[in-house]
């Protein structure tokens, strides 16, 4: 994926930077801060490594060597012309890891390969009036094998598959016409355990929304805020959370689910969901006698077929958003807001556009004015953020996490 349209991390004013130790007893933490590293400026030397990390010169050649061994880095071209030896810069190697990522949505399934750096090496998808257990299980006993035919892998390839979908599926029936009774069956439906008796990998489960958040921190462009906040617009709303550099789940995993935020002055419900859906959308297509599955196709190049739907429904989905957003920073002072969804890459800028109007007629006193993005994913983020959930928990930095297992934040005894 293309990364050179971000601002370098480690030269930005308000960028934290990483730091290493040379315990020998944190090696580990160290190779992760090196792999991190690599992937975010694309490749390092051992002169930049040594700078950016802390780390000693012969720490850093001792982990530049064992990553290399392991595959997971590759030697680039020599960088000549300066004095002394040619620096050697490192990068990550694409076929050091492969993953399946599935994305179980509320009208597709998608199902990807992705390689170590973000290429999608195959996809299928499949639409639906609204998904049920049975039906996605058949679905990915037909493609995977496909899929595999596809990448050019076999099975021993692949190092995990891991899953996006809505937490609580059955709570949102009655709101895309799915019958209760069949939505009711993913209570009893258990993926990790459902899923293994069909694949030979290890299994994780992520909500969807932390997904696409996912999918842009890790293979999108760098970016220099390390607080943000990403919505993604689908069949509903949701999104995710990003402090310190990390995605940030939460203790259910449901960090960013925004459809509840609620928004003033809307007809038709106090919802964020109840407006900047695109179910709205489809609702409106369909009461102008279109087709939505037609008319609405997240990979289309635009929907000039239903443009003053969509122009309607831009409208009213910047307000809202904009609402949202002012809500959310009232709550942690995010550096930059992030804006995707299943939808073309027209009309995501459209939308960021109008988001953009909208919060200057909005009083945003009491709150710092974010920057605002446009995401870099589109329709795909779900799953390709489903494949990277074992890079990130893996081989990057979680500084969330390092800080909770720190022994300064450990909670004393009363």
């Amino acid at each position: 994926m293309n990364k050179n349209d971000g601002d370098n991390r480690d030269d930005h004013p308000s960028a934290h930077p990483l730091k290493g130790s040379n315990l020998t007893t944190v090696r580990g933490v160290n190779e992760r801060l090196i792999l991190h590293l690599v992937r975010g400026h694309e490749s390092l030397t051992k002169a930049d490594a040594t700078r950016l990390t802390g780390l000693s010169p012969n720490a850093v050649s001792v982990i530049f060597r064992a990553l290399e061994a392991d595959g997971l880095l590759v030697r680039g071209a020599p960088i000549r012309g300066r004095i002394g030896q040619p620096s050697v810069p490192m990068m990550l190697s694409p076929e050091a890891r492969h993953y399946v990522g599935l994305k179980i949505g509320r009208r597709t399934f998608d199902l990807v390969i992705v390689n170590f750096v973000g290429e999608v090496l195959a996809r299928r998808t499949e639409p639906h009036a609204y998904p049920t257990p049975a039906a996605t299980l058949r679905f990915v006993q037909e493609q995977l094998t496909p899929l595999l035919s596809s990448a050019g892998r076999s099975w021993n390839d692949i190092a995990a598959m891991n899953v996006a979908m809505p937490f609580e599926l059955w709570s949102w029936a009655a709101d895309f016409g799915a019958p209760q009774q069949e939505m009711d069956a993913w209570r009893r439906f258990d993926p990790m355990a459902d899923f293994k008796a069909i694949v030979p990998w290890p299994i994780t489960v992520e909500n969807d929304g932390n997904a696409a958040c996912r999918a842009e921190l890790v293979f999108g462009p760098p970016v220099a805020a390390q607080d943000l906040v990403y919505f993604f617009v689908g069949s509903f709303i949701g999104g995710g959370v990003v402090l310190n550099g990390s995605v940030f789940p939460g203790r259910s995993g449901n960090s960013g689910g925004f459809g509840p935020l609620r928004v003033p002055d809307e007809h038709g419900g106090d919802r964020l969901v109840d407006h900047a859906s695109l179910v709205v959308l489809e609702r409106m297509v369909a009461d102008h006698g279109g087709d939505p599955l037609r008319d609405l196709h997240p990979e289309a190049d635009e929907w000039d077929a239903v443009e003053s739907c969509v122009q309607t429904w831009i409208s009213r989905a910047g307000r809202s958003l904009a609402h949202a957003i002012i809500s959310s920073l009232a709550v942690i002072d995010f550096q930059a807001v992030v804006i995707d969804g299943a939808f073309p890459p027209a009309i995501r800028t459209r939308l960021v556009g109008e988001v953009e109007r909208q919060l200057e007629r909005l009083d945003m006193q009491g709150v710092h004015r974010p920057e605002l993005k446009p995401g870099h994913f589109g329709s795909i983020a779900r799953a390709l953020g489903a494949a990277a959930f074992q890079i990130s928990t893996e081989y990057m930095i979680d500084q969330n996490t390092l800080l909770r297992q720190s022994p300064s934040t450990q909670s004393l005894p009363l």
